[in-house]
Formats: C-alpha cells, structure tokens, sequence
C-alpha cells in the first residue's frame, strides 16, 4: 500500500516539488500521499498528509484558501494550539470543529481536499465549487483511488488504460471532457463544488 502511494506521488511530483509523505492506515487498507508545493508554511508544521489536533482527522489538500486567518480567529473560542500557520492546518482543524459541511460552506478560495475520518472509517474527497483544482477519483478492481491527475492514478494501478469512448468522441467533437468523466473508463472527476463520501 505504502509502495502504490508512493508510486503515485512519484508521478506527481511536478504539482509539488518541495516535499511529499505517504501516511498509511494498513488496518483500514487505506492510504494518504501528498506532494507539496510549500507556498503559506515553508516550514515542517505544513506538511502533509496533516492530522488534526484530536487525532480523528487525517488530510491531504491542494489549492489556497484565501481567508485563512478569518477562520483562524474565528476557531479562537475552541483554544486551538496551532503548530504552524498553513491553511492545511486551519482547514483540518475547522472540520475537526464544525464538521465537513459546515467547514466547506465557510471556505473562500481554491482546493480539492481528501479527509480520512478515523472514528467513522469514512473517505471524503471535496472539490471546491468552481472546479479549479482537480480532483480525480475511481472504483476498479475492487478498490478507491484518487488523485489529482489521471496519471497518478495509472501509475498506482487505480485504472486500467481502457479509453472512455463516449469521452473521447465529446473531446474529438468539443475540444474538452463533460464534467464528471475523463478520458478513461474508469477515472471520474469529481464534479465542481461536490462532496463524495465513501465508507465500508
């Protein structure tokens, strides 16, 4: 597992050349990988995949929240000790506060995030309302998997290379891929603005 993500993270590492980490949860078969383009927090306390504070979270994201401190100052009553100052850290604490809906309501800015819930074994991917971060993600072979780019799901095994046909005659035709669908079979994006749980 910690291999396959590792796989992953290795083909995207062109999204996040300062650094990258894969957390596993080998009891629950499920695993983490993120690649970092260190932007807000250059330091340690930015790294990801990022556990909240309580320990029930576990997130990777990608993208920029534009009104970080407003949350942060917002989450002051919950006493907070905040360890760094990304907005990796204030996204995963909001939701550890307010929950994933509440949070996402509360985002302004650009993100696909992926949030393992320990205590609920439950998987969400969340994309930000206009779409602008990518966020792939399928169900083949028995397995979930998701990833920012199409190739990061291939290098992981997550999709075969079979091509989407009605995909591939709306791009010929169109010049893009409906919403929703990608080029292969068994890779969806997940649509702007979209919440997908998956538990069990």
């Amino acid at each position: 597992m910690h291999d396959t993500v590792s796989r992953m993270n290795a083909a995207l590492h062109h999204r996040g050349p300062d650094g990258g980490d894969v957390w596993c949860d080998t009891e629950n078969g499920l695993a983490l990988g993120q690649r970092r383009l260190a932007i807000i927090d250059l330091s340690d306390a930015g790294k990801q995949p990022m556990h909240s504070a309580n320990g029930r979270y576990v997130m990777v994201y990608n993208g920029e929240i534009y009104n970080t401190e407003e949350l942060r100052q917002k989450l002051a009553s919950a006493n907070i000790a905040w360890r760094g100052h990304s907005d990796t850290e204030v996204i995963v604490e909001c939701i550890a506060h307010w929950g994933v809906r509440e949070t996402v309501k509360r985002l302004i800015g650009m993100f696909a995030i992926a949030l393992w819930d320990r205590n609920a074994q439950k998987l969400t991917l969340v994309r930000d309302r206009l779409g602008i971060k990518p966020l792939y993600w399928s169900r083949y072979d028995g397995n979930i998997g998701f990833a920012s780019e199409v190739k990061g799901l291939l290098a992981g095994n997550a999709i075969s290379r079979e091509v989407n046909h009605s995909g591939l005659e709306a791009y010929l035709r169109f010049g893009y891929v409906p919403s929703g669908h990608s080029i292969y079979a068994h890779a969806k994006m997940l649509k702007p603005g979209h919440i997908l749980e998956i538990t069990g």
